[in-house]
């Protein structure tokens, strides 16, 4: 992998007394504050994927609900052992 060039002065300040607060070199506290940032979107992204998973089972427990008991979606007596309808 390359080198990163920054151009933005603010940002080069800013990752400067970062470092000093820190008590590290530049590139560390860079790299704190990025593995810091990507460990809390990936959390964000995968409780997001959770919550609609969650929401989706919900929605299939609410549904079933409405189907009088011993329904089925089971129609393997409308096709035969090929699929093929009989």
């Amino acid at each position: 992998m390359g080198q990163l060039n920054i151009k933005d002065d603010a940002l080069i300040a800013d990752a400067k007394a970062l470092a000093e607060l820190l008590g590290t070199s530049t590139t560390a506290a860079l790299r704190e504050a990025v593995q810091g940032r990507l460990a809390a979107e990936r959390a964000a992204r995968e409780d997001k994927v959770r919550r609609k998973y969650e929401a989706l089972m919900a929605t299939g427990r609410d549904s079933a609900r409405l189907f009088p008991p011993g329904s089925s979606s089971d129609h393997s007596d409308l096709y035969d052992e090929n699929g093929l309808p009989r």
